[in-house]
């Protein structure tokens, strides 16, 4: 394997496969891209249902846990992050959303130019293979299949129906003009096969030659020459080996995965870098922080309707569904991790929708557990923006442990009316004529909870990450962002973060899709920077357009 290349990317998931693929559409430029997982050869990852059996698989998934939490009841949560080719997108619930136009216009707001939704959408529609072909909103001929659910099921019909009896209006596009309202979702999916980044990205450009993907290393740190970036330190084999970057090392190993590496490179907060035996190389606050996810409240009810635990549960049909799929690729082994989506308002003082719903036509105890031995679907709930932070620090200087991770869910008290009231809407719609027929009772958390308080408490104990963990390395320009618009770090030159962990806010919504839109963004600015240094003689260009293009470039003229 080569030692030196232009390119250096830490990661090939959501972000690294399309980093790769980009970078390296030029001959001229050499990639490295480093996973510490292995190949996406597991039949499971591409079989849509098959995420509940790859979560939870140390040999596909990192399995972190957060920290114990008293704000819900002094539980450790499941983590589930993908340690595979495709990363998450390879163990996801293959949900395509992209969040809210207002989402990206805030990341404006918040002093990062270019990043408003009208200068995002044109990434979204290039990566994306639209079922449906090329409109306003969408794109065609992508890298990434975007399709319809192949999977329909009576009990989802009468939770859509029962929550327009609500007033929530339908919505045939949760990605067009505007999010909100209910609907079936839209999967990372081609004719019943998950479509990851793996497969969309990479796969189609692995016989490059300037492109090396190595798997099974796991990086250990970044290599620094005073103030810049110069290569990367991986273990390999049980061997510690390095690779030197001519232009650039890209970090996009997540919201976990970059801030320890930082960390673990000596770049980070002082206090929490020398408590673990790390030498601080460049003091930056916020590496680490600013740690934010979805937190769901999973209502469970039994039904006179039967649902998938049924067919599940019976061996018979259990076995007609592996021949349904088998025959036609359709059927419950395509099923992404919900049918039925809702964007809506927690009460009716707020401008727009802040909670989401995720609708299963089945249950279980949680995500990846076998279902209920009864007819049942779930409802669930979470909060869109949250205000509650938390953080990721390395506990030694040993970089193969494990960060602590810190959710601290619920710990700001501007979080609690909005559980309560998703709460509220989630059994108001299951009161609605269309699907109240259907149920028997509410199975979890159950009918006496009934208070504010009582539901407060049932957030705290029969709440899950929806696995959306953001904003580990915020971009920005105050005093913890990590990373700047173009997604370079600050104080350290030629060095990059290209994932979830530079959103100042999380989205409205699912990460993969953003993740995705984040990395072809990225892309470009890192061409275009590498375009603009080449640029040496300034004779040969005009004043104005060498000024332009080397502050576009991160440069002073």
């Amino acid at each position: 394997m080569q030692q030196e290349v232009d390119y250096v990317i830490v990661g090939a998931g959501s972000a690294g496969c399309v980093l790769a693929n980009r970078l390296s559409a030029d001959p001229s430029n050499t990639v490295l891209l480093l996973e510490a997982g292995g190949p996406d050869a597991s039949p499971w990852i591409h079989i849509p249902v098959g995420y509940f059996k790859t979560m939870h698989d140390p040999r596909l998934d990192w399995c972190y846990r957060t920290e114990p939490d008293d704000a819900v009841a002094g539980r450790s949560i499941d983590w589930p992050r993908g340690k595979v080719l495709g990363g998450s997108s390879s163990l996801n619930g293959l949900l395509y959303v992209r969040g809210q136009h207002e989402d990206y216009d805030r990341w404006a707001e918040l002093g990062n130019a270019g990043w408003a939704f009208k200068e995002v959408l044109p990434y979204f529609r290039k990566s994306e293979d639209q079922e449906h072909g090329a409109s306003e909103y969408h794109g065609a001929g992508g890298p990434l299949k975007v399709s319809d659910l192949r999977l329909r099921r009576p009990i989802a019909e009468h939770f859509i129906a029962a929550a327009q009896e609500t007033g929530i209006p339908f919505n045939e596009d949760y990605n067009g003009a505007t999010q909100e309202g209910v609907g079936y979702f839209q999967q990372t999916a081609y004719k019943g096969l998950r479509w990851s980044t793996a497969k969309g990205f990479l796969k189609p450009v692995r016989d490059r030659r300037n492109l090396i993907v190595q798997t099974r290393a796991q990086t250990r740190k970044v290599l620094l020459s005073g103030k810049e970036a110069v290569g990367i330190e991986y273990m390999h084999e049980g061997t510690v080996k390095t690779v030197r970057a001519r232009v650039e090392v890209i970090l996009a190993a997540g919201a976990i995965g970059s801030p320890q590496i930082l960390q673990n490179s000596g770049v980070g907060p002082s206090d929490v870098l020398s408590n673990a035996g790390v030498q601080v190389r460049h003091e930056l606050p916020g590496v680490g922080r600013n740690l934010q996810d979805h937190l769901q409240v999973r209502l469970v009810f039994k039904t006179r309707e039967r649902t998938l635990n049924d067919e599940i549960n019976n061996p018979l049909k259990k076995a007609l569904i592996g021949l349904q799929y088998a025959i036609s690729r359709t059927g419950p082994l395509t099923l992404a991790a919900s049918q039925v989506v809702i964007f809506t308002r927690s009460s009716p003082e707020v401008t727009r929708p802040d909670i989401q719903f995720h609708m299963q036509p089945l249950s279980a105890d949680k995500p990846g557990h076998g279902a209920h031995p009864f007819s049942a679907f779930t409802s669930s709930v979470c909060q869109l923006r949250p205000h509650s932070r938390g953080s990721v620090e390395i506990r030694s200087n040993d970089p193969l442990q494990y960060p602590a991770i810190h959710a601290n869910y619920l710990s700001d008290e501007r979080d609690h009316p909005v559980v309560i009231g998703g709460i509220k809407v989630a059994r108001r719609i299951a009161a609605a004529p269309s699907l109240a027929k259907h149920i028997v009772s509410e199975f979890i958390p159950g009918p006496e909870y009934r208070t504010d308080a009582d539901l407060l408490e049932v957030a705290r104990k029969f709440s899950q990450s929806i696995y959306h963990p953001a904003g580990t390395c915020k971009m920005g320009g105050d005093a913890l962002a990590v990373v700047d618009e173009r997604l370079k770090v600050r104080g350290i030159g030629r060095l990059r973060v290209v994932d979830a962990s530079i959103m100042p806010e999380l989205v409205s919504g699912n990460t993969n899709a953003p993740v995705i839109m984040i990395a072809e963004k990225a892309a470009d600015m890192i061409l275009e920077d590498q375009r603009y240094q080449h640029v040496t003689r300034v004779e040969e260009v005009p004043g104005a357009v060498l000024k332009k293009r080397m502050a576009h470039a991160g440069q002073r003229d």
